[in-house]
């Protein structure tokens, strides 16, 4: 039986692994009158520095739990969640356009209902609550920072640039990493034919129009051999709003593609924590 303990989500139960520094709390929440299923994983330490979302990248993506659980072990509580139409939330997964306007709003929108249960749940609510994610949260995470207040975001290979310019660039490099990847330059005058953005998405997704609006401490994670996101080009945009004065930062890994995580991961939590402080 479900224990309605606030009006925006269930508790479902916690399960304590003994023996772990951390423990799991299940819960369910409404986003856009679909239910959303998820799991806060909680340390143990007396030390709690800062709350965290965890939002997907593409792809039909339940809930990340290992990343969770290595949150946890660093002192930071995590939220993570199927997406909708994976797992056991509800809803429909888009996956023919899953870059369109329409969908990149709807998954900041769940998101939102995502911080929405840290904001609310006791043993998180006074912290200081962030956005992290991979790949296409790099479009959705400013989008949904934009539209709701969050007291960080932190991206690993999170594109700073058009979707359509991401585009351009993986469709030349077939979303390969390499040794040698090409700047977005390349990719842009090796095209025969002029890229034209399809109406039916909507707006061509720029995260550099939410994030001039905010004013908040942002960590962007790139390696070199990225070869699905323009680095060159994401990195120029961040730094222009740098020098007009956001509180953004980024790292380039030598030797790392796009799927970096693991090899990153102490540097990004050590900088929630100290952006926590």
């Amino acid at each position: 039986m479900k224990l309605s303990i606030l009006s925006t989500f269930f508790l479902l139960g916690s399960i304590l692994v003994y023996g772990q520094d951390y423990e799991i709390e299940e819960v369910e929440f409404i986003s856009r009158e679909v239910w959303l299923a998820g799991s806060i994983v909680l340390p143990k330490s007396e030390k709690v520095h800062a709350a965290v979302v965890f939002v997907h990248g593409s792809g039909k993506q339940s809930r990340n739990l290992h990343l969770a659980k290595r949150f946890a072990a660093n002192g930071i509580a995590a939220l993570v969640y199927d997406k909708r139409g994976a797992g056991r939330s509800g809803g429909e997964y888009e996956g023919n356009q899953s870059v369109s306007e329409k969908n990149i709003t709807l998954l900041a929108d769940d998101s939102i209902a995502a911080l929405n249960v840290l904001r609310e749940h006791p043993k998180t609510k006074d912290l200081p609550i962030g956005l992290t994610g991979i790949s296409q949260a790099g479009w959705i995470v400013p989008l949904a920072a934009e539209k709701s207040h969050v007291d960080f975001i932190v991206l690993w290979s999170g594109p700073v640039c058009k979707v359509s310019e991401e585009d351009i660039y993986s469709k030349y490099t077939s979303d390969q990493d390499g040794e040698s990847v090409p700047t977005y330059d390349e990719a842009l005058k090796s095209r025969k034919e002029k890229y034209i953005w399809p109406d039916f998405l909507g707006k061509d997704s720029n995260p550099s129009d939410s994030l001039a609006k905010i004013d908040i401490p942002g960590l962007w994670i790139f390696g070199d051999k990225d070869g699905s996101v323009p680095v060159d080009l994401s990195v120029s945009r961040l730094q222009e709003l740098i020098d007009a004065g956001h509180k953004y930062e980024y790292e380039i890994f030598s030797g790392l593609g796009h799927n970096n995580i693991s090899e990153t991961f102490v540097t990004v939590t050590d900088w929630i924590k100290k952006s926590s402080e």
